[in-house]
């Protein structure tokens, strides 16, 4: 079969509706409670952060790929399970990179489940590699 390429973009307030179902979908056991209003300020804040793979007009994956202006943060890594192992994370990822690049970044985290082995390898080969000597602390705010 062949099969077209796929494109990466920045997303956009009228994807939010399309992004909020395809995590639903897409993303490995997320604990988030994904609200529109978050979106929309993480793209007014940012307007090139959340990055959209897309094949023939259909998602197939996304990262937000954050800049604080200090630090590059990737995060909400996510393949349409029909379309993975096909190299749509990685190009993400490269997406991604080139953005931080423009800024001079000089290192990149992610977000990663420990759990999440499928994401591991897709890190892994992308040249990520877990910091042993970095843990998450996480406070809920109310």
């Amino acid at each position: 079969m062949n099969e077209s390429a796929v494109s990466v973009r920045c997303g956009c307030l009228h994807d939010i509706e399309n992004v909020l179902t395809f995590w639903v979908a897409a993303a490995e056991g997320t604990d988030r409670h994904d609200d529109p209003e978050k979106v929309v300020q993480l793209l007014e804040r940012d307007p090139e952060a959340l990055l959209i793979a897309e094949q023939d007009g259909r998602m197939v994956g996304t990262l937000i790929a954050g800049w604080d202006g200090w630090r590059a943060h990737l995060y909400r890594l996510a393949v349409d399970p029909a379309h993975r192992r096909k190299g749509i994370g990685s190009l993400l990822i490269q997406a991604a990179e080139e953005r931080f690049a423009r800024f001079g970044a000089f290192r990149a985290d992610a977000m990663v489940l420990h759990d999440n082995e499928l994401a591991h390898h897709v890190w892994s080969a992308a040249g990520y590699t877990r910091q042993p000597q970095w843990g998450r602390w996480v406070k809920p705010l109310s």
